[in-house]
């Protein structure tokens, strides 16, 4: 969806939540209160565009950006302004937060929050798995980059690294279907699967339990997740809309680190539904859309993650597969420029993985922390103000 349609669904005055806490400020001018409810409706309609202007930020990004690391870093930072935003809200409104119907609301947000952790723990180790990836990788470029002449040896090596390597993604898509205990490639056993370094890894490192599903814990965050109705936001002043605003977020990046990192049982069957009256809701519904489209391409269907890194190693690796099996030695000066060709292919991605994982991995654990403390001092100051009615 063009830029221009969000702003015009941003701008309308029918929009969900805004519009009518703006009539709810216009009925409140007369009263003695007024300064006190228009500051805290100005705020709630702020939360709502900057929550907008953020995904209008996002959705913007053209298909080579989209699901790429630097996207993704892009989208857990939007969560980390949306999240401190909010939590301003819940510190300006604790009196209110502490009472019926907004005790439950707030309640039920901050159980969704639990159930984000999980999926930052599964974020985290699929992050692991992609380094592991890259250091298959690194061997290829040490076999075949910067070398004057290359021999049988090194094309021997690299092959090895890249067969690995195919082993290794091929075990992690087989980890997301049903028929998980069925034996592995090249005919081995699961059992002896498990002595490999990849599977050495997951085996001593996952963080999840073994029978923990992605696509179950989306399920969970997004039940009973319902627009509140014109009525309920009146009866509130409109905290119920930035509640229900920030349950949204949160959702959405859930299923956007699920879409693209590999982890267990990933799916993406999450069911959004929003009215598109809402400030946030075209970008965020065009989005949810365009990553849909994604997964079902031909060459991402069967994939273990969109991450759009995932797909550049899965590329460069079979373009060096096929070179490497058409090698004959001694290599022709044609054959030659076609191997470092497709080594600099190699170093590219590399490189991008390199530089971009760390970071990422830091921001998943900046999100998982401030999940932790915003969910604890909203609870303690909200316990705090009713304990003082």
């Amino acid at each position: 969806m063009p830029a221009t349609d969000f702003q015009e669904s941003s701008s309308s005055p029918s929009s969900f939540g805004f519009s009518i806490l703006s009539r709810r400020r216009d009925q409140v001018h007369s009263m003695e209160s007024t300064h006190e409810a228009t500051s805290q409706e100005i705020e709630l309609e702020a939360f709502q565009r900057q929550v907008a202007e953020r995904f209008q930020d996002l959705a913007a990004a053209d298909s080579h950006e989209l699901l790429s690391i630097p996207w993704i870093r892009k989208l857990l930072d939007t969560f980390l302004c949306c999240q401190e935003e909010f939590k301003v809200i819940v510190m300006n409104n604790k009196s209110k937060l502490s009472r019926p119907p907004m005790e439950r609301h707030i309640s039920d947000f901050f159980e969704r929050s639990v159930k984000a952790l999980d999926v930052c723990n599964a974020i985290r180790d699929g992050i692991e798995q992609i380094r592991q990836w890259q250091k298959q990788l690194e061997i290829v470029l040490c076999a075949l980059g910067n070398q004057r002449s290359i021999g049988e040896g090194q094309f021997r090596r690299a092959k090895k690294a890249l067969v690995d390597l195919a082993i290794a993604m091929l075990d992690e898509k087989d980890s997301n279907t049903t028929l998980a205990h069925r034996n592995r490639s090249f005919g081995r056993h699961s059992a002896q699967k498990e002595q490999r370094s990849f599977g050495h890894f997951r085996s001593l490192s996952w963080s999840v339990s073994r029978s923990w599903s992605a696509a179950r814990q989306l399920q969970a965050i997004s039940s009973n997740l319902v627009a509140p109705r014109g009525n309920e936001i009146m009866s509130t002043n409109g905290l119920n809309v930035a509640v229900f605003t920030m349950n949204y977020v949160l959702l959405f990046v859930m299923w956007a680190l699920v879409a693209a990192i590999p982890c267990q049982d990933r799916g993406l069957q999450t069911h959004f539904s929003v009215t598109r009256q809402c400030l946030w809701a075209a970008p965020i519904l065009s989005l949810h859309e365009r990553i849909l489209e994604e997964a079902k391409k031909r060459d991402r269907r069967n994939s273990c993650g969109l991450l759009k890194e995932i797909y550049d190693i899965e590329k460069c690796a079979r373009h060096m597969n096929e070179l490497t099996d058409s090698i004959h030695f001694p290599l022709t000066d044609e054959k030659e420029r076609e191997v470092k060709q497709r080594v600099e292919e190699v170093r590219r991605v590399y490189e991008a993985i390199r530089d971009g994982l760390d970071p990422l991995e830091r921001q998943v654990r900046e999100v998982f922390h401030r999940i932790v403390r915003s969910r604890t001092d909203g609870l303690d100051s909200i316990s705090r103000a009713n304990s003082h009615d």
